[in-house]
């Protein structure tokens, strides 16, 4: 069983229009990019299908305990559009994945409250797991205890290709687009930005992972990987994040040096 920490509001529409929301000790939204689940597997001489099905089986736990701090919308990173470019086998083994964890996860999460929400061309993936995604969002779409989005087949690139796309399909003129538009084009619309945007296992890179929504956040990069990602680690990266002058542009919140 899930257990987050509050019934809470899911976030509104507007709230990606005003980056200085989450300027709080908490994060108001996490993102995490979920790296390292074949070398885990390999340090432990097993498969990288063992260590994508040790990741999986780690995201339950994850979200509660980010919900139990107050964290409102949890962003996981679980595939790429560049994730194509891996052993077919492997590529596979990761669309079986997906629809055994829907599958799993999906009771308790809507037990909890949870909102689930997909990001990214699943229009590519099989109908029965689009189909999957498609009665997930809509059993949870009225939940308000936490929002969990998962990022599969995304790619930051192909988001804002795909809004450029509709913006000039909608026939919307060059001089009428602004910032608050184009965020209202993206996969993202009806989330706030991300605040914290948490990599584990030791690279230090976005990966092309919510790169315009990510302007203003802060990073925080660890050796752990994700499947051995737990409570400590989670403490390690708010509190980081609760040390960080979050100026957006502007001065100094805290006293000068």
């Amino acid at each position: 069983m899930v257990t987050t920490r509050r019934p809470r509001t899911a976030p509104s529409a507007n709230a990606a229009a005003d980056p200085a929301a989450g300027t709080g000790a908490i994060p108001r939204h996490v993102a995490v990019i979920m790296d390292a689940n074949g070398r885990w597997a390999k340090q432990r001489g097993l498969s990288r299908s063992d260590g994508h099905s040790a990741g999986t089986e780690n995201i339950r736990q994850v979200i509660e305990a980010f919900g139990r701090r107050g964290v409102e919308v949890l962003t996981i990173f679980a595939f790429s559009t560049e994730n194509w470019k891996r052993p077919r086998l492997e590529v596979r083994g990761l669309m079986r994945l997906l629809s055994r964890t829907i599958d799993r996860e999906l009771q308790p999460l809507d037990d909890a409250g949870i909102r689930l929400r997909y990001i990214g061309r699943t229009e590519m993936l099989d109908r029965s797991v689009r189909q999957q995604i498609d009665r997930a969002v809509e059993r949870t779409r009225n939940n308000t205890e936490m929002t969990v989005c998962v990022a599969f087949n995304y790619g930051g690139r192909a988001e804002l290709i795909d809004a450029m796309r509709a913006l000039i399909a909608d026939g919307v003129e060059p001089g009428a687009i602004t910032e608050e538009l184009v965020s209202r084009y993206l996969y993202t619309r009806d989330l706030p930005d991300p605040d914290l945007i948490i990599r584990t296992g030791g690279e230090q890179r976005l990966s092309n992972f919510l790169i315009w929504q990510a302007a203003y956040a802060e990073y925080h990069f660890t050796e752990t990987f994700w499947p051995d990602f737990g409570e400590t680690d989670i403490e390690a990266a708010l509190a980081a994040y609760a040390h960080r002058d979050r100026r957006f542009g502007g001065s100094s919140q805290k006293a000068d040096d």
